[in-house]
This record gives C-alpha cells, structure tokens and sequence, in this order.
C-alpha cells in the first residue's frame, strides 16, 4: 500500500463512518500510520466531519503529537492516538467516536456480554478508561487511555466514547461499527429482564476466529465505502 492508498483509505472511512451514525459533528476521528513510516500517521483534520476528509485536508502527525504537514489544524485529542500508537507497534489505524449505544454501556461500568455475534469479536475483553470523562487533550491522558486499551481491539472512555485500535484501517472501521452493534443489542436484551446463560467461552471464541479474519474485513469496508459513496451520490 503506497501513502496515497492510505490516504483515501482514510476517505473512505471517514464515509463509512459518517453513514454508519457514527460521527459527533466534528468530534470524532481516525488515523492511520503512513506505509513505510510507522512513526508517523495521516489523521482527519480538526473541524472537519468524518464525510469530509479529502486528499488535500488530511492532516501528518508525529509521535510527540506534532503536526508535520497540512494546512488544516490537528484534533487536540491527538494524544490517544500517539500514545496507543506508541504502546502497540501491530496496531496501524484507529478510531476515537462517540456512538451513543456504546456510550450508554460504558456509563453503567458493566463489561461488554458475549451475547451477540458482533460482541464475539471482542471476545477477548474491552478495556475501561475511568479517570475522567474530559477530553483527552495532554499525554499523560493519552497514556492512560492506552494503559486502559492494553493489549485489547477496543476500549470504553466512561461517559465519553470509544477507542478502536487494528491492524488494518479496514479492520477498525469494521470493529467500530460491530462494537456499537454489540453495545445496542446489549442495552435491549439487559432491559428486558434476566438474560439466558452465555455460550461457552470456547464456542464464542470460535465465532471470534471465523469474524476475525483480514480477508472478511476489506469484504465489508469495500461494501460499505460502495454504499456511502452510492448515498453521497443521490
């Protein structure tokens, strides 16, 4: 993948997501390491919608947080990035959104349940940010949100939103919209009283395997991209 790739990958994303119900105004964002230049990354622009990254306002970070190139200004919650960045080198591309079902289940301190097969991808665990629910604007907030990531595929900001960390952008657009899945059926499942036993935690984890493959990933994102440029299109 050359850095081009990458950037309308970014694009693309960015459409997904918006299409998805996912973006917060201008609030959310996704970055993504430049091929070939792990120490740096594209990211969406600041006061920018995710539907409105373009080639010429994708923004170049650094991993102090400093903005390399663009015109555009940088996101001040760009420390979730660098630091998850800095602490997980398999991890490529990531999201920061506020999606409401995900927010609401992070606000009751509950783990997500494996009750669904959107939340068989996560089957490993979600991790849980706690210390505050300001933005995370200095590095010493990035770190705890990556302390709280650790080595998962995803993390609550408590009250606040969610981080998604893959290996591919491909894959953390795909998680971000199954853990907001995951979220939504947990919320109407728990409302409607006592819930069944779980499967087993091996038969989940085999349903994790089989959702967990790169392959399935660039299947989806590539439908999704179709779909949002289909709707921006009409």
């Amino acid at each position: 993948m050359t850095p081009d790739d990458a950037k309308q990958k970014l694009i693309s994303a960015g459409l997904i997501l918006e299409a998805a119900g996912l973006g917060d105004m201008t609030r959310g964002h996704v970055s993504v390491r430049i091929p070939g230049d792990p120490e740096h990354f594209y990211m969406k622009p600041h006061s920018f919608g995710f539907d409105e990254i373009t080639m010429e306002n994708i923004v170049t970070c650094d991993m102090t947080g400093k903005k390399t190139a663009g015109w555009a200004p940088r996101h001040s919650e760009i420390f979730i990035h660098t630091e998850i960045y800095k602490l997980r080198p398999d991890i490529t591309s990531i999201i920061h959104s506020h999606p409401d079902h995900a927010v609401a289940v992070s606000a009751t301190g509950r783990p997500l349940r494996m009750i669904s097969q959107p939340s068989a991808a996560f089957a490993a665990g979600v991790g849980y940010y706690t210390d505050t629910i300001d933005l995370i604007r200095k590095p010493d907030q990035g770190a705890g949100v990556a302390k709280a990531f650790g080595n998962h595929k995803a993390a609550f900001l408590k009250n606040h939103g969610v981080v998604v960390g893959g290996a591919t952008i491909e894959e953390v657009v795909i998680l971000n919209i199954m853990l907001e899945n995951a979220c939504r059926i947990q919320i109407l499942a728990e409302s409607t009283g006592d819930l069944a036993p779980e499967f087993p935690p091996e038969d989940v984890k085999q349903l994790h395997d089989k959702l967990s493959h790169g392959a399935q990933h660039a299947v989806n994102f590539n439908y999704l991209a179709r779909r949002a440029r289909r709707a921006m299109a009409h």
